[in-house]
């Protein structure tokens, strides 16, 4: 044992170290729980066997389960805000590029990772804690899209396409992803583009 910066080392790492190593397990198993059984199959006792770690040092990092799937939740959401904005800039001022570009990037994480677009699209209508932590949410999004839109007459009317487009787009992936929605990959991205244009050009 050592000390570094007044903190104890074991094993080369500092304890605040160990811990966020911990809560990162913890997530990762949420997380895959998630994907094999949905929201119903993540409990403190599940989570705790999936990363090989005592309820002890799960609630050294969340209050209970429902905190647990807020934060796993509130993580994807921030890595797709963060993915949108990129894409959207890099793409330039063409309209039609920015909006495949953000639907492309959604679909990177949301299709290409079957377990965050499980999490943020199709698990929230089941789930209450997941119901309550998007909705909380929406807002972040919402204030995203309409940053991006062209003039609107009013702020209101600007909101109202806002809340619509991020509406649509997000209740297609879900359709899609549940099923019920019979489409190819291709034809799902090319109509979210579309409808986004057609968002884009209400006035």
């Amino acid at each position: 044992m050592s000390t570094s910066g007044g903190e104890r080392v074991w094993g080369g790492t500092t304890l605040a170290e160990r811990r966020a190593t911990r809560r990162i397990a913890l997530l990762d198993a949420a997380l895959e729980l998630v994907g094999e059984q949905g929201g119903a199959g993540v409990t403190v006792r599940s989570v705790c066997r999936k990363a090989g770690l005592t309820d002890r040092y799960f609630y050294e990092n969340f209050a209970g389960r429902d905190e647990l799937l807020a934060a796993l939740f509130l993580g994807v959401a921030d890595e797709i805000q963060e993915a949108l904005k990129t894409s959207v800039a890099e793409a330039g001022e063409d309209l039609e590029r920015q909006a495949r570009a953000a639907v492309q990037s959604f679909a990177a994480i949301c299709l290409d990772d079957p377990r965050k677009g499980r999490l943020v699209l199709v698990e929230p209508m089941a789930d209450q804690a997941l119901a309550g932590v998007t909705i909380s949410s929406v807002p972040m999004f919402t204030r995203m899209v309409r940053a991006q839109l062209p003039g609107h007459p009013t702020r209101q009317q600007a909101s109202m396409t806002a809340i619509g487009l991020t509406g649509a787009v997000a209740a297609l992936f879900s359709s899609w992803m549940t099923g019920t929605l019979h489409v190819s990959r291709e034809e799902l991205i090319d109509h979210c583009v579309d409808t986004i244009l057609l968002y884009w050009q209400a006035k």
